[in-house]
């Protein structure tokens, strides 16, 4: 019931924009992933250019298995490119690796919103997985027991919010660093200005996919709510 009340209608926008979003990036990553930049870098070396142009000599660059599972590891101050980026001249993949070290330029230089989104990193993990499963077993024992379980709901709802308002934090990160990588590739004479537009499509198709995940979210949440009412 839970899963297929009348309220997983409000979940259509949310899966179809979320779709929508993967074959976007997936698209443009393909499309200029065959297409070489100019200046016959790697995204390695865009990677380590901007790095050490922001005193961030210490920071490592290490290649990484999958497809687009690039991403800077501000534990261990380790910058990860995937496979079809490392090593790669591509047009596409200067535009990931200038985008992933533009986060651990955010990360040098204390960027508030990164700051706050790895404050709550560990809370929002919790709340993401704990708070549905909270909400579903209060929904389920009140279905069985005829008892209301109002204080698993709320508790639910309260922990799914922190996930939600990361998701939010996410998107001012992500759009920073993609400006930030945008704006090294064209100073820094990596990408002509042809191929900025190209590696713009890259990065903004990227971008869909956390405003998806947050539109998702905030769906998710809604349907919560209107759940939690029902048991009023």
């Amino acid at each position: 019931m839970f899963f297929w009340d009348p309220t997983f209608i409000i979940m259509i926008p949310g899966l179809i924009m979320t779709l929508w979003a993967q074959s976007k990036v997936r698209s443009a990553f393909n499309r200029y992933s065959r297409v070489g930049a100019q200046s016959g870098a790697t995204g390695a070396d865009v990677a380590r250019s901007i790095l050490n142009a922001n005193g961030l000599v210490g920071v490592g660059i290490e290649p990484v298995r999958g497809h687009l599972t690039d991403h800077y590891d501000p534990k261990s101050g380790t910058l990860r490119l995937s496979e079809g980026v490392y090593d790669s001249r591509s047009i596409a993949a200067l535009g990931i690796a200038a985008h992933e070290a533009g986060h651990a330029v955010q990360h040098g230089t204390n960027y508030s919103a990164l700051v706050l989104r790895t404050a709550i990193a560990p809370a929002a993990a919790t709340g993401s997985q704990l708070g549905i499963w909270l909400f579903m077993i209060g929904w389920i024992i009140g279905i069985f027991t005829k008892t209301q379980m109002t204080w698993m709901l709320d508790a639910g709802i309260i922990l799914f919010t922190v996930a939600v308002l990361f998701t939010f934090i996410t998107l001012p990160v992500e759009f920073d660093a993609s400006k930030r990588a945008i704006l090294v590739l064209e100073k820094g004479g990596y990408l002509t200005a042809d191929e900025l537009p190209k590696a713009k499509e890259v990065l903004n198709a990227a971008a869909w996919t956390y405003v998806a995940a947050a539109a998702t979210a905030v769906l998710t949440l809604v349907r919560l709510l209107i759940l939690r009412g029902n048991r009023d």
